[in-house]
This record gives C-alpha cells, structure tokens and sequence, in this order.
C-alpha cells in the first residue's frame, strides 16, 4: 500500500497515510477537525533490492556500449573479398 502525504491548510498539521490506492482521499483534518486536510504531491521513496529483473535485465540499461575499433578499413574501394569454389 502507498504512503500519502496530507497537510492541513487552516493549522499547518501534517501526517503521511497508508491507503489503498482505491481508497477516498482524506478531508478532515485530525487536529482541527476542518474539511482542509488534502493530499501533497510528493516524490515516491522506494528502492529495489535483491537480485530481480530489474538488475539482471536492465542493470546497465543506462550506459552506451563500447565501441571497439578492431583495424583500420584496408579497402576503401567496396570490393569484397574473392572466395574460391574449389573445382
């Protein structure tokens, strides 16, 4: 379940809330008991742990491959090389 974030407008009160997502926002407030209790936004505080997807699939997502230059290109002119049939 999420972490809600509430403040009250009147009295300044503040309280973070474990709801259902599917679950009315609060409207009064616990303290003043006014109908000024409404839902901050705020940055979502999670971290993933262990040896998921999320590490073996995606660990280096972020980052460019290596570019390796092998040799220089020796034949500038587009001829491919020759193969012999044998016969």
């Amino acid at each position: 379940m999420p972490i809600y974030e509430y403040r009250c407008s009147s009295c300044g009160a503040q309280k973070d809330v474990m709801q259902k997502m599917s679950d009315a926002p609060l409207e009064r407030c616990p303290v003043c008991a006014r109908a000024t209790f409404s839902k901050q936004i705020s940055a979502a505080g999670f971290q993933l742990k262990g040896s998921g997807w999320y590490v073996t699939d995606f660990k280096n997502s972020g980052s460019k491959p290596s570019t390796k230059v092998d040799a220089p290109a020796s034949s500038a002119s587009g001829s491919s090389p020759t193969v012999s049939s044998g016969a």
